[in-house]
């Protein structure tokens, strides 16, 4: 295994209401120094959550939302912030019911995903939900999401979709696919 870069200094230089930007000055094994820069998170440690919510053995739920880094509508899966003291099945049970109007009443943690390493330390638990029903909680959501479904057999034909775009979001349906076809429940 390699070994891990020394940190020399860490510093926050900047900081807005949502994010900080931390420079990390590290010295590698071989003797070299570099500066990185990385969004860091508030310092909370309660992460996020994304669902992948099956409304029968081959179609997910789809919810379309104003996405502030793109400036569009985009389509994505449910997901969100981890309250404190919440666990992971209990925010994707919370921030379905909130943004696509389902409760679940299967949850699975799948796995961990990352968006972008090299410069974010931020990740995300994706939560595969099924057995749905219909249930509604009030988000912090400033307009009500459409709804929206997508076929797991038809993946690839999303993923030229205008309005999906994150990466995170089609590894997740992708990952969920196959576990449904491992088990069975989903034939492609």
């Amino acid at each position: 295994m390699r070994q891990k870069p020394t940190v020399l200094s860490r510093e926050i230089v900047a900081s807005s209401r949502l994010f900080r930007v931390e420079a990390v000055q590290l010295r590698f094994s071989n003797g070299n120094e570099r500066t990185y820069e990385r969004l860091v998170g508030r310092g909370n440690g309660y992460g996020a959550v994304m669902i992948v919510a099956m409304l029968d053995a081959e179609h997910a739920v789809l919810v379309e939302e104003y996405c502030g880094g793109t400036d569009e509508y985009e389509l994505s899966l449910p997901k969100g912030l981890i309250e404190p003291g919440e666990d992971v099945l209990a925010a994707a049970d919370r921030e379905l019911k909130e943004e696509a109007g389902f409760g679940a009443r299967q949850l699975e943690h799948l796995t961990e995903l990352s968006l972008s390493p090299g410069y974010m330390s931020q990740k995300i638990q994706v939560v595969l939900a099924s057995d749905l029903y219909e249930a509604h909680l009030e988000g912090d959501e400033p307009e009500p999401m459409r709804v929206d479904k997508v076929n797991l057999r038809e993946l690839s034909a999303l993923a030229m979709h205008p309005q999906f775009t994150e990466g995170r979001a089609l590894a997740a349906l992708y990952l969920a696919r196959d576990l449904l076809t491992q088990r069975g429940l989903l034939e492609l």
